[in-house]
Parts: structure tokens; sequence; C-alpha cells
């Protein structure tokens, strides 16, 4: 959205009393919002088993790269091995 159509729906909520659009945009980047990549080994859900578009992606770049799938990767290695495999072939970067 440009940032005179925000301004407007911010003085509009200021008029009206509601102040959710300051919720949306803060003045300061929070951390999150400056690196919002998070290193796999650090996800809260990482060791659960490989995604689905994860292992459909993971088989392509295996096949490529002439190496064998690991069914077993969880989310967080499965994420690594795209990367590794992504450098490797050439793909997605």
């Amino acid at each position: 959205m440009p940032r005179e159509g925000f301004q407007r729906k911010r003085e509009k909520a200021a008029s009206t009393g509601a102040r959710d659009f300051d919720m949306m945009s803060p003045d300061e980047p929070t951390p999150a919002m400056q690196n919002p990549e998070k290193d796999p080994k650090d996800w809260t859900t990482g060791d659960e088993p490989m995604t689905g578009p994860q292992r459909s992606y993971l088989q392509t770049l295996c096949r490529e790269a002439g190496e064998q799938f690991d069914e077993n990767l969880t989310k967080a290695e499965a994420s690594k091995k795209i990367e590794e495999l992504q450098e490797k072939t050439g793909r997605g970067k």
C-alpha cells in the first residue's frame, strides 16, 4: 500500500479512536523485520518431518544432482540440504 494511503487510514483511525493501524507498521523495525530468516537449527518445528513441498523439491534436486534422496530428513535438515543442492545444481538462487 502506498505510504500516503496508509497515512490517511492512520489519521481516520485516530479520529475514530481506533489505534490498530499503529500496530501494523512500527516506526522502528523490529529484529524480526530486519532479518526475517531464521537459521533452520533455531526453528521450533525444525525436528518435525519435512513438508510435502520440501520433499517434492528435494527429490527433484537430488535427481538433478545425482544424489540419493533421504526420506527421513527433518524440516531443518531438508532446508539445509535444499540450500546445498541449489548451490550444486545452480537452481533457485
